[in-house]
């Protein structure tokens, strides 16, 4: 094995490393997004074949980064899917009497339609922000820990989340 090679992560015993040094956090962090293990070691997994893909590209000191950046791309997407099969399955049940006027009910999914597709359009670094605080309750200071950022950078991407999203309730 040449010294190139070396300096990235595709020499089996530096990918090993990796592996075993983060494996278990990034599947506890994906514990909590998903509240259900195999789902999270599916996800981790597949984050960990992403980074092999790429392992001629990464140098080691890269791959807690990219797992982490890859995992909660991974995991947004498999929640993104849940909400469209759950939206289908919400749709295809008959509903039943409705306290609130049609025109009501209208307004209120045209509203939910807006708020996720501005939640969708949202800067990646904002939405991961945004979802991880409102969706899975995590702290600005957890948050920084896990996305490995300093507190003030999580409270600027919030901060930023926000007011694109209050634009878009202001023109309802």
């Amino acid at each position: 094995m040449n010294e190139d090679q070396n300096k990235y992560l595709c020499s089996d015993a530096t990918f090993r490393s990796i592996f075993e040094s983060h494996f278990k956090t990034l599947r506890n962090f994906l514990v909590y997004r998903f509240k259900d293990v195999e789902r999270a070691e599916d996800t981790a997994q597949n984050a960990f074949v992403i980074l092999w893909e790429n392992c001629g590209k990464l140098k080691p000191e890269q791959a807690k980064s990219f797992l982490f950046t890859t995992a909660i791309r991974l995991s947004l997407n498999a929640i993104k899917h849940d909400k469209v099969v759950s939206n289908f399955e919400l749709k295809s049940k008959p509903t039943g009497i409705h306290q609130e006027s049609p025109e009501f009910i209208l307004l209120e999914a045209e509203l939910k339609v807006q708020l996720e597709k501005a939640i969708n359009d949202l800067p990646e670094k904002q939405r991961t922000v945004f979802l991880m605080n409102r969706f899975d309750n995590h702290s600005y200071t957890e948050i920084a820990d896990l996305l490995d950022l300093s507190v003030k950078a999580v409270e600027k991407r919030m901060h930023l989340a926000l007011l694109s999203l209050r634009k878009v309730i202001k023109n309802v």
